[in-house]
């Protein structure tokens, strides 16, 4: 199983035996360390994992999850 936690105005945290990350163009990248921190913050010099850069910017995450919300992602928003 695969487990992704939102860390507060943090990193996605990926945990997962066989966790693999891949870009857009099927480059697969190394994931040296578990879990893997994915940059949410996009000011990380090591994208897409984080360096911690989101706390030296304060970066504040905009989303969160909110149970009974009919808030949808923004692919299934229409016009989107």
């Amino acid at each position: 199983m695969i487990t992704i936690r939102l860390r507060k105005n943090g990193p996605y945290v990926v945990d997962g035996d066989e966790v693999r990350i891949v870009d857009w163009d099927g480059k697969e990248y190394v994931v040296e360390r578990r879990p893997a921190a994915l940059c949410r913050c996009g000011a990380s010099t090591k994208k897409p994992f984080c360096d911690g850069t989101h706390s030296k910017i304060g970066f504040q995450a905009a989303e969160a999850a909110v149970p009974g919300s009919d808030d949808k992602p923004a692919s299934l928003r229409s016009g989107s």
